[in-house]
């Protein structure tokens, strides 16, 4: 179904492919292009460097086409430039509201943003994305994609490869800094091809061949910071919403960026939208060279299940029907590990039911499981069926008012109604619960992007627990054929799927989505809420710093949910000190109030008093420090640090760290990053990136004293002299930073990007 080559590879004229290895095969197709010149031919290097403005090939300084963010992230983004020194916006940049557009807590909060994000886009000329008008990843995909075209999000998901566009999703730091006309700094990634071959069985659908893709490279690291090109002749067997779903998803692969070998079927996708100007063909060269292949054979996938608590964590529904006591014992063991809570009791096997797997609850929503064509295949399953009048309940969610539009049209929302399904406006809250959250102790199963823990909104501090698997559009709707059993789409008779063409009606963006790009108006006053409040003063990283760690996670993977919640909390994103309140609140509840007690000894240096008085256990620390160095108030900092093995898997929300960074965090340490996404966002909030690999000299409350890290950073040192100081002495361990730019380095000098940019005037 899927391999992984273990060397990297030559493609070809599109076609063939030769490993790097088989000398043979090489010169009996006569290449003798080495990896380097090869590697040129990708679709993705001609699209890199063709936004690269460093004039180095590989130190990459891009500059995007445009620009994407939801209600979660934009309005820190916008106060973040604004700070900066931000006039209008330079691209186009496009404020949805998708995310918490239900306004359904903390009062006037949500529609308060919602209006801010309004004013914003008039004020500095942007476009304006209504609530419940598209998601976001929808509308880029049919307003704003091109091919060989980049895009930059706020959000992970920011994947629109298949329509032959680069696009990345990072934290807002990033954005911020493209709006004040600066770069995304990064070296040239490799390029991993993802050949495709065959053709999918009917009931096999985009979520299937996805989940078999990350179950394949996630846990392995196969193509974390790398391109996903896909190519190969499976291509043609697939339509443009179908490549869609699968692409949004490499996501959760770990991966940059993703683009596709276009074609007429993606020619055919622009015409349809009104925009055949924004189609090129684009195919490697003819002899491309990548760093590793994932050779799929379309044919062979089956439908898919991801278990709680990760995308990887994957099987064919098959073998988890045919070994549930033996699966489910083994999950209800990893969650319990990942969960790490007194309070909840996480399980499954008490769903089976005469050998069978019940499920709670299904849902089809968002970016990936939204899409005209899933509906109208999960319509053709229901038509005519009963999802039945017990547990089970079902809710499907099209992407985009103009999908809505076309399902209304060709009766597909009908029959689905007609089965007792129901059908909702554009919404991402069932991807980060905010949304059909499930009872205690529910399993439900959904074609979304996620299924991390809690995601889907439960509370393990007031005792609650559910969990979600991720599947396929077509298998969620036999299983609701089957009232809740859990059931492969393969395993249905009988099922005509109609395929009905897609019309894209753009009547209700004309009529509702406001677009300002080029007529930004000054005069405008930005609508600020009671709960929007700009970013409080940051400090510069002083010469000498001493840490308390407040956190100690030994997870293998900490995810940015786990960093700071999703769901409700996200309303309040736009009060950073009040959004903090919550940081690791699910994970370690006693982490707010031990930053909160160390962050006290800070303040007391910015005020020219005296940290020990402030945070009395400071004193013997303090005194043992001088014993060897000389500090002072002026030159000694003092702050909270966190330790996760492999901390920023997930979403791009830089809260995650700009949430440690208000409660007086100054570094994290960890074995490795997640992602590029989350270091970055470290950065751009002047936290130090450490990385430690081996046994932990110190433990949780323990102190880390840094003497000169100033004087290091500046020096583009990668190793840093560091002591836990504990029991009147000092015991000395080194801690690593990877490679940072010139201006990585001056935004942790200057403390924040904000402060940077200051600054720099």
């Amino acid at each position: 179904m899927v391999e992984l080559y273990n060397t990297g590879a030559y493609l070809v004229n599109g076609t063939q492919l030769i490993k790097a290895d088989d000398k043979a095969a090489l010169a009996a197709a006569n290449i003798t292009a080495a990896p380097e010149e090869a590697s040129k031919n990708t679709i993705a290097y001609g699209i890199l460097q063709a936004h690269n403005t460093s004039g180095d090939p590989e130190k990459l300084k891009i500059k995007f086409d445009c620009m994407a963010s939801h209600d979660i992230t934009y309005v820190g983004i916008i106060q973040t430039a604004r700070a900066s020194g931000m006039e209008k916006f330079p691209i186009p940049y496009v404020l949805t509201n998708c995310h918490n557009s239900l306004c359904a807590v903390g009062g006037t909060i949500n529609e308060d943003d919602h209006m801010f994000g309004l004013s914003a886009a008039k004020k500095y000329g942007g476009i304006y994305v209504p609530a419940h008008q598209a998601v976001i990843h929808q509308f880029m995909r049919e307003m704003m994609s091109g091919c060989g075209k980049m895009i930059l999000g706020s959000d992970s998901h920011t994947r629109y490869g298949a329509l032959g566009t680069m696009a990345i999703g990072e934290g807002g730091g990033e954005l911020a800094k493209q709006l004040l006309e600066q770069t995304y700094d990064v070296n040239r990634p490799q390029v991993i091809a993802i050949y495709l071959t065959g053709k999918p069985s009917p009931f096999v659908g985009p979520q299937d061949v996805a989940l078999s893709i990350i179950g394949a490279v996630f846990e392995n690291g196969y193509v974390k910071n790398k391109v996903m090109e896909f190519v190969g002749d499976g291509i043609s067997n697939l339509n443009a919403e179908y490549r869609n779903g699968i692409d949004v998803m490499t996501t959760e692969t770990t991966c940059l960026s993703s683009v596709w070998r276009t074609d007429d079927t993606i020619k055919e996708y622009y015409k349809a939208h009104g925009r055949e100007e924004a189609y090129k063909q684009l195919d490697p060269g003819s002899v491309a060279y990548y760093d590793g292949v994932v050779y799929v054979d379309l044919s062979k996938v089956k439908p898919m299940i991801a278990m709680p608590f990760h995308p990887s964590n994957t099987y064919t529904i098959d073998e988890l029907n045919a070994n549930l006591e033996d699966i489910l014992a083994e999950v209800e063991k990893k969650g319990a590990k990942s969960i790490d809570n007194p309070k909840v009791t996480f399980k499954l096997r008490d769903k089976i039911k005469n050998g069978r797997l019940y499920v709670d609850q299904g849902v089809i929503a968002g970016c990936a499981g939204g899409t005209f064509d899933n509906i109208c295949d999960v319509a053709d399953i229901l038509n005519g069926q009963s999802i039945g009048a017990d547990d089970f309940a079902l809710s499907v969610y099209p992407s985009s008012q103009p999908t809505f539009i076309s399902l209304v049209e060709n009766g597909a929302i009908a029959k689905i109604m007609a089965a007792g399904a129901t059908v909702r406006s554009a919404f991402c809250g069932p991807c980060f619960g905010a949304g059909d959250v499930p009872s205690n102790n529910g399993l439900s199963i959904r074609h979304s992007t996620r299924n991390f823990p809690n995601r889907e909104g439960s509370k393990p501090g007031n005792g609650q627990i559910a969990s979600v698997a991720l599947m396929d559009a077509r298998s969620i709707a036999a299983t609701a054929v089957n009232k809740g059993y859990l059931t492969s789409a393969e395993q249905l008779d009988g099922i005509d799927f109609t395929k009905p063409k897609y019309f894209f009606n753009k009547t209700v963006y004309d009529n509702r989505v406001f677009n300002g790009f080029g007529k930004a108006d000054p005069s405008v006053e930005l609508k600020l809420g009671p709960n929007i409040t700009d970013w409080p003063e940051m400090s510069a990283l002083p010469e000498n710093i001493l840490l308390k760690v407040v956190s100690l996670i030994t997870d293998p993977v900490t995810t940015t949910d786990e960093l700071i919640p999703s769901g409700e909390t996200s309303s309040y994103r736009s009060n950073p000190l009040g959004l903090a309140e919550f940081t690791l609140s699910r994970k370690d509840p006693d982490y707010v109030p031990r930053a909160k007690a160390i962050q006290a000894a800070e303040k007391a240096i910015l005020a020219d008093k005296c940290p020990a008085e402030a945070v009395p256990e400071l004193k013997p620390i303090m005194d043992t420090i001088k014993k060897s160095f000389e500090i002072s108030r002026a030159t000694m900092g003092v702050g909270s640090t966190i330790y996760a093995v492999k901390p920023g898997d997930g979403s791009a929300r830089e809260q995650a760290a700009s949430c440690q960074k208000v409660l007086g965090g100054w570094a994290n340490i960890a074995k490795e990053y997640a992602t590029k996404r989350y270091r970055s966002n470290l950065i751009n909030w002047g936290m130090l990136p450490f990385t430690f690999d081996g046994e932990l000299p110190f433990e949780n409350g323990d102190f880390i004293f840094i003497p000169d890290v100033a004087k290091g950073v500046k020096d583009k040192a990668g190793e840093f002299k560091a002591y836990v100081v504990k029991d009147g002495s000092m015991k000395e361990f080194t801690l690593k930073m990877g490679e940072l730019t010139d201006n990585e380095r001056e935004i942790i000098l200057n403390g924040c990007l904000i402060n940077y940019n200051r600054n720099k005037k």
